[in-house]
């Protein structure tokens, strides 16, 4: 392994300081959920190949890295799988987001870890999970959201499925789960009678998961099963968006029925507006709706009902969101290493969490780990 020392490292803040982490490296919900866990304060060490993994992103702009140090191992040679076995020594968390059998067959697999720390929490991070007929097949967010029933339930009746980035699928169903799942684990592995285990995270069941309470009103008559129709899927008219006269959109949620009527007195609807409780009238009530927001531009309907619980707001780019003046105020996005970006979440009284550092350039930090991690065969090859 080669590798130079990495900038000096920042004194942990947050929940899980003291906790150490092992991550070998992957693309997408693996390097966000260890990102989760850097943010709250553990000591994340991101194993790197040499020749890099990931989507061709800067390493100098992957804020999924952000938080970590790095070290180059090549897992290939009998001394890499060693290396990361003296890590893991050390670890109280791995994270690894290789198809099924692939840490076994490079000699990191859980039985070798587990023998070498019996602690340890092994998280594993796949689409399809550790078993079934399709847990060593490829895939990506979308086509778990697809299989699993999530992605058929979002977008506009009559249209093809809105694809809703890989926030669904890869985060929420897959690093959040991964997070949760770890983190239950280590707090089992502390106990004194508790063990080390594996948790085998899933985005098709994270995903599955998510929508619970979806499936209880579809059992109860309360869901159709089919997109747009529903009150929480865009075919309610007085839940979804509306464009404005500048091309822009506005979202309502005005669910509660206090909230619908200020909103459609806002709105200034409220003595035209068709009954919302007669679902045969809510087309009519959508092009009444719609005609009166496509009146005035976005920010004119921002200030009608800023001061308001109509639940109304502007739908925001990425690059207007953080100018916010909520988000600012609460300081939802900070600027670290000229880049701004969300901060860690949630947040805690006592032991906030932080930015320690930028993302972790490949092996940058191997000399700074090979020293506070006490292995010093990181530093041979």
């Amino acid at each position: 392994m080669a590798g130079t020392a990495g900038t000096r490292r920042t004194p942990a803040r947050g929940p899980l300081a003291g906790v150490r982490v092992v991550e070998l490296a992957g693309i997408g919900p693996g390097p966000f959920a260890a990102m989760c866990l850097a943010d709250l304060g553990a000591d994340v060490v991101r194993v790197d190949r040499p020749g890099g993994a990931g989507l061709g992103v800067d390493p100098a702009q992957d804020l999924t890295n952000r938080g970590k140090r790095s070290v180059l191992v090549d897992l290939k040679d009998p001394a890499g799988s060693a290396q990361v076995l003296d890590l893991v020594e050390r670890a109280d968390i791995l994270i690894e987001g290789y198809r099924p059998g692939v840490a076994e067959r490079l000699g990191v697999g859980p039985d070798a870890c587990l023998t070498r720390n019996p602690k340890l929490v092994y998280g594993r991070m796949t689409g399809w999970g550790q078993e079934g007929p399709l847990a060593r097949r490829a895939g990506h967010d979308i086509s778990y959201l697809a299989t699993t029933g999530t992605l058929g339930m979002i977008g506009r009746a009559g249209e093809p499925p809105a694809v809703p980035a890989n926030l669904v699928g890869d985060y929420a169903g897959g690093s959040l789960y991964l997070v949760i799942g770890v983190l239950a684990a280590l707090q089992h592995a502390r106990t004194p009678a508790g063990a080390g285990q594996v948790v085998d995270a899933a985005i098709v069941d994270g995903a599955s998961h998510l929508a619970t309470m979806l499936h209880g009103m579809l059992a109860a008559g309360g869901w159709q099963d089919r997109r747009g129709a529903n009150l929480l899927d865009g075919g309610c008219p007085f839940y979804g968006t509306y464009e404005t006269s500048d091309g822009q959109y506005m979202a309502v949620g005005a669910l509660e029925p206090r909230f619908y009527a200020e909103f459609t007195r806002l709105l200034g609807i409220a003595e035209r507006a068709p009954d919302r409780a007669d679902l045969a009238r809510w087309g009519e009530l959508r092009e009444v709706i719609a005609a009166r927001f496509a009146e005035r531009t976005r920010e004119e309907w921002t200030e009608v009902f800023a001061a308001s619980d109509a639940c109304v707001a502007p739908v925001l780019s990425m690059r207007e969101a953080p100018h916010h003046p909520h988000l600012a105020a609460r300081a939802t996005y900070v600027e670290h290493g000229g880049v701004i970006q969300p901060a860690p979440a949630p947040r805690f009284s006592v032991t906030p969490g932080a930015i320690a550092r930028g993302p972790a350039l490949p092996g940058a930090d191997t000399a700074e780990v090979a020293a506070d991690w006490d292995v010093p065969n990181l530093l041979e090859g």
